[in-house]
């Protein structure tokens, strides 16, 4: 079952975070990222997930995003059935964290 957490307590996490916040991970084309971003994600494509997965921590919540929540959520059954029991999707994507009026900003290339 992939774990889905909301914008309001993502950014909450984020805020609060001292050493234990989450690494975010944007899973959108990098054509989407250019449009903007989550502040302080990383930029690791849908498609390259299984080549770079190497990447990700284990020892600390990953949550995974992109522009609704749909494909992140794909994303995250993926890492799951990889043994990444730290997998989060942010339910409602970038979109809603937008909506919230939460900052959007620029990823340095990845």
């Amino acid at each position: 079952m992939v774990k889905e957490i909301e914008s309001e307590a993502l950014k909450g996490r984020l805020v609060k975070a001292e050493g234990a916040a989450p690494l975010l991970v944007d899973i959108r084309t990098p054509a989407e990222v250019a449009q903007g971003a989550i502040p302080g994600a990383i930029h690791i494509p849908m498609h390259l997930l299984p080549l770079r997965m190497g990447e990700l921590p284990r020892d600390q919540d990953v949550v995974l995003y992109c522009r609704s929540g749909a494909r992140s959520y794909h994303a995250c059954q993926y890492l799951l059935q990889q043994g990444f029991d730290n997998a989060v999707n942010l339910r409602g994507g970038i979109i809603a964290w937008a909506r919230h009026g939460y900052e959007i900003g620029r990823l340095d290339a990845s």
